[in-house]
């Protein structure tokens, strides 16, 4: 597959617009389908959809497919995996591949002192064992979790998922006991302060508000975070925010549950988002990248806070050794070259972008870590006024010049490439998106 976008028909091409005709009778509507894109096939950084484009993949399968499109290992794990058996479910049974994924992530998550791992097919289930958890570890109910967060759409995960109202529309009443504060968006402080102050101020909140008005923090099971949000807007809480957050659960006995589906497994261009800040959660949802897009989803925690009984909490599938094979080899190719590439490759895609910023006054803000990058566009950069319809446009004028990307948040737009991208393919991924940015500030100019 060529290494570079080649665009051979409108989009959508003519079987790709049968295939979505098809769709739209049979599959749920509820799917946020931003572009036209229907894939064939992929290799590393490349996509081509069946009408023969190709595109240049920073989408990712919403940062999933970490190793690219169908690595080799990750392939020949999964299919010595699947020759050998499919499903035993590791509720009931047991099978090596499981035991040494869970052995391998006590190696490499940022909790000491002995690691214990469940296993399940998501990120929100992770989620919603992690909230389980600590409920039973604490005796406590209460959680405390924050706006602008996306922790998943079960019910429980849910409940703490406060990004876009239509996530929760219609599903009331969510379960109990939830409460948000202010998340640290420097560039758009929430309490309106300056940057310098913002993170401090956001953790006031929580001491001088939520304990003192609303719930008692000897009745807080935990707090759950992302150290970047994802579907936020690619928004990285302040190293200070993350230190004085675990002061905070440590001075109270609250548990500190680390969300990182979307920022771990290399994406940071660290393992895990946290380990920038040198804090040490006590719990950890991980899904995404861990299997290069094979189905699975991991709450990691402190051994001792692992301690529930047989029956508490289980998954049919969870764990399932194909997965697990597909984990275990993804596992060792971010080790050993992936998440070195993502800090070196994320560092000059991160350069490229924020140049733009100079010739498009779309730009507002570049932030992001490795190849988790996000450029928040603004219709003016004094007051910030968010250019929502503008970013849907940059979206789909990059798809039409074979370009991935997706929104986050409302007027974001994120970069979560496969952590194989190369600093060639970031170069032409800024080439595309400056183009496309051109594009659009010209329709909008003119009233367009």
């Amino acid at each position: 597959m060529t290494t570079s976008p080649q665009i051979r028909t409108p989009l959508p091409g003519p079987n790709a617009k049968a295939l979505i005709d098809r769709d739209a009778t049979v599959v749920s509507p509820s799917y946020t389908r931003g572009y036209p894109l229907v894939i064939e096939r992929g290799s590393g950084c490349m996509v081509e959809d069946v009408d023969g484009n190709v595109f240049l993949d920073c989408a990712a399968g919403i940062a999933v497919n970490s190793t690219g499109h169908s690595h080799p290992d990750v392939v020949k794990a999964i299919t010595e995996q699947a020759g050998k058996f499919l499903h035993m479910s590791g509720t009931d049974f047991y099978y090596e591949p499981q035991v040494r994924l869970a052995e391998e992530l006590a190696t490499v998550t940022p909790i000491a002192g002995g690691v214990r791992s469940f296993f399940g097919n998501s990120g929100t289930e992770a989620i919603e064992a992690c909230l389980k958890l600590s409920r039973y570890a604490s005796g406590r109910q209460n959680i405390i979790a924050f706006l602008g967060g996306f922790h998943g759409r079960s019910m429980g995960s849910l409940s703490l998922t406060a990004s876009k109202a239509i996530q929760r529309r219609g599903f009331g009443p969510l379960m109990p006991g939830v409460y948000h504060a202010p998340f640290p968006d420097c560039y758009r402080c929430p309490l309106g302060l300056k940057v310098e102050h913002c993170a401090a101020e956001c953790l006031n909140f929580i001491d001088h508000q939520l304990f003192v008005h609303l719930v008692s923090p000897d009745e807080v099971a935990a707090i759950v975070v992302e150290p970047i949000q994802g579907e936020g807007g690619y928004v990285v809480a302040p190293d200070q925010f993350m230190q004085r957050l675990r002061e905070l659960t440590k001075e109270h006995g609250i548990l500190l549950v680390a969300d990182e589906v979307q920022s771990g497994m290399g994406r940071s261009g660290k393992m895990f988002a946290i380990e920038y800040t040198g804090v040490e959660p006590d719990m950890m949802a991980i899904a995404k990248g861990i299997a290069s897009g094979l189905p699975l989803g991991v709450a990691v925690a402190r051994a001792d806070l692992m301690a529930w009984p047989p029956g508490a909490h289980a998954s049919t599938f969870g764990g399932n050794p194909v997965s697990c094979a597909a984990a275990l080899a993804t596992i060792k190719l971010l080790k050993d070259s992936l998440v070195a590439n993502a800090a070196e490759v994320g560092a000059h895609f991160m350069a490229g972008l924020k140049a733009l910023a100079a010739t498009h006054p779309l730009v507002g803000d570049v932030r992001g870590r490795g190849l988790m990058i996000g450029i928040e566009l603004v219709r003016d950069r004094q007051t910030k006024e968010r250019a929502t319809s503008e970013r849907d446009a940059v979206v789909n004028a990059a798809f039409r010049r074979g370009l991935l990307v997706l929104g986050a948040g409302k007027n974001a737009v994120r970069f979560s490439p496969p952590l194989v991208l190369t600093k060639a393919q970031a170069d032409t991924a800024v080439k595309i998106f400056d183009e496309a940015l051109t594009e659009v500030e010209g329709v909008f100019k003119t009233g367009g």
